[in-house]
């Protein structure tokens, strides 16, 4: 686990300017650091640096940049490759110098090409320089767990795990990307390939991107969609077989991501995901797996209990800190620093917290992230599965409120809220996307008009027929892993995790275990309203099943309290007229009254019956980036 940045360019970079570029990610990779230029054809260079956090092979024969035995390649590279040693039997031609997964990158590579990255399995970002053909390749996993960011502009070319390195780079302008801010303050998120910045963007999931000559070209190795229809092709339609495949990937996955030179541990919430995981681990483990678990004081956010009571029946060797809300509003300050943009999930502070504390005590750290997005975990997908069987009863409201005695009357004022939104959902591309009352209004009201020729990304992601699966739950599944699993989840865990050099590994984001997801019928996951039962049914093969049911509860933080009470006073300095009109990128009227107004009543307005901590607090946080970086 690792940082990586580089360059290539006609303009002149000095090593030591490449060296500071990587120094601002000196937490991703504590243990080590290298930085090199090479000479390329057209008179370009290419910078290669990395920040390294020793996972496998602690020898000084890991460090990076790392070269083929005949110099013909050179890589940089953040992340593991989990069948690197099965991969090195059939390398067993290379030379092979160290015992790392780095050097059998290169050898694949050597003895592939590039389409080597569609045998690896793992999480990785990786710069790859082949100087006999005079290209340089930027490669990101198939659901991006790892980050990989991209400035392009005028045949230079600049790549991060992060954007402080990019932003660091001589040349950088920093123009920020109006165009997707309306989106951020709905989606808390900015979702590749956009970033906050102009001409800054991130590699998608999947995705390899191949500078040549002053161009880029990219392309999808491994894509949602058409990975699914393809499994489906070929269903497992007998449960029993579907149970027992799914249950043997996942030990496979969780062994593998076990196989590390370092301290190894799993994060504990008490839920399903986290609980499997660990009881797996403990099974392949000789002794007692550490455990990790965050507490809340107040009892209706409060997991901790029931993660000890399945650390207790597994025998794990378990450790929780119990944290009060000034330890979660101290963290606040840092969160522009590690997440280097714009990011609202408000859950990342209790990760910071569970994170640090798993620190303390190891370096790996297990994570049962994917399982909702995989399996049918979440709330939403109860209503989207609502929403699909009401559509046409919605349209025939949506028609009645349309006729001119309905408008007068203003009758659709008085329908049930839940009615209104169903009738109001008729967007064909984001059919899955409904609800949140006026927020999708005001996100984009709050933006400063854009200059003339310009338009704002949609707040929702038009994209749904793409998909072409007509029920509304899969498309929302997804549609969930193109979007909100990447830009948000696994970027929240990534910052957080490596906000202190600890590496989290995600054993249901295996590629075996997703592509293996695909070709369980749905009717396994969401079985008569239950929602992930195949992985249920797995989970209570390890743990007793009153240890695991209960209903949901997740990380919470008391945004509205929070903002209308200890962040009051940052909140309106940040939303004063006059610092809005200075700052040009909202619209100083209406986000100076609607704040005042939230910060009175809770609400964006008269009459809105509705809290708006959320997207108040979605303002608040790009507020303090911009503090940090741009002010």
């Amino acid at each position: 686990m690792c940082g990586i940045c580089g360059y290539i360019s006609k303009n002149s970079i000095t090593l030591e300017q490449l060296k500071e570029m990587n120094d601002t990610m000196y937490h991703r990779g504590p243990d080590d650091s290298g930085e090199e230029i090479y000479e390329m054809s057209g008179g370009r260079q290419v910078g290669f640096a990395q920040r390294r956090l020793s996972i496998l092979d602690l020898s000084e024969l890991g460090h990076q940049p790392m070269h083929s035995v005949d110099k013909r390649v050179s890589v940089v590279y953040n992340g593991e490759i989990y069948n690197y040693r099965e991969l090195k039997e059939e390398l067993a031609d290379y030379p092979f110098l160290s015992n790392c997964d780095t050097e059998v990158i290169i050898a694949a590579y050597l003895k592939w090409g590039i389409r080597c990255v569609e045998r690896f399995n793992g999480m990785f970002a990786i710069a790859l320089y082949d100087r006999e053909t005079q290209d340089v390749y930027l490669v990101r996993d198939r659901i991006g767990k790892k980050p990989l960011y991209y400035r392009y502009e005028d045949e230079n070319l600049v790549f991060a795990s992060e954007l402080k390195p990019i932003m660091k780079c001589p040349g950088f302008a920093g123009e920020i990307e109006q165009r997707v801010l309306s989106r951020y303050l709905f989606q808390q998120y900015i979702n590749a390939p956009e970033s906050i910045y102009r001409n800054v963007y991130k590699v998608e999931p999947g995705s390899v991107l191949r500078f040549s000559g002053g161009n880029i070209k990219t392309w999808k190795y491994w894509d949602v969609k058409k990975v699914y229809h393809r499994a489906q092709k070929d269903r497992i339609e007998d449960y029993r077989e579907a149970k027992e495949r799914l249950k043997d990937l996942l030990q496979k996955s969780v062994k593998a991501r076990m196989i590390a030179d370092v301290p190894l541990g799993a994060f504990l919430s008490g839920g399903y995901d986290s609980s499997l995981v660990t009881a797996i681990a403990q099974e392949c483990s000789e002794d007692p797996v550490k455990t990790f678990s965050i507490g809340f004081h107040e009892e209706k956010y409060n997991e901790a209990k029931y993660a000890k009571a399945v650390a207790d029946y597994l025998g794990t060797d378990h450790t929780e800190l119990y944290i009060g809300e000034q330890d979660m509003l101290g963290l606040v300050e840092s969160i522009p620093k590690y997440y280097d943009e714009p990011f609202a999930d408000s859950s990342e502070i209790a990760t910071m917290m569970v994170s640090k504390l798993a620190r303390d005590h190891v370096t790996v750290a297990l994570s049962g992230d994917g399982g909702d997005e995989f399996f049918c975990g979440y709330n939403v997908y109860d209503n989207v599965s609502k929403a699909q069987r009401l559509d046409k009863l919605g349209g025939m409201v949506h028609g009645l409120c349309g006729l001119p005695g309905f408008k007068q009357a203003h009758l659709e004022d008085r329908l049930p809220f839940k009615v209104r939104v169903i009738a109001g959902n008729r967007e064909r591309e984001s059919k899955t996307q409904f609800g949140a009352g006026n927020y999708p209004v005001v996100a984009r009201a709050m933006v400063k008009a854009l200059p003339e020729g310009e338009e704002a990304f949609p707040i929702h992601y038009p994209v749904e027929s793409g998909y072409g699966v007509g029920n509304w739950q899969i498309r929302r599944m997804l549609l969930d892993m193109d979007t909100y699993l990447p830009g948000d989840i696994l970027c929240k865990v990534d910052r957080a995790s490596m906000k202190y050099s600890l590496e989290a590994r995600c054993p249901i984001l295996d590629v075996d275990v997703m592509e293996l997801s695909y070709r369980i019928p749905h009717e396994f996951k969401y079985a008569g309203g239950d929602k992930k039962h195949i992985l249920k049914d797995i989970a209570y093969d390890y743990i007793p099943k009153d240890l695991l049911d209960r209903p949901k509860v997740g990380f919470g933080v008391p945004l509205d309290k929070w903002l209308r009470g200890p962040l009051r006073e940052q909140l309106l300095d940040y939303s004063s007229y006059d610092f809005l009109e200075r700052q040009n990128i909202f619209d100083a009227t209406y986000v100076s009254d609607m704040i005042g107004q939230y910060i009175e009543t809770g609400d964006a307005g008269p009459a809105t019956g509705a809290n708006y901590s959320k997207l108040v607090w979605s303002f608040f946080v790009f507020q303090q980036w911009y503090q940090t970086y741009r002010n």
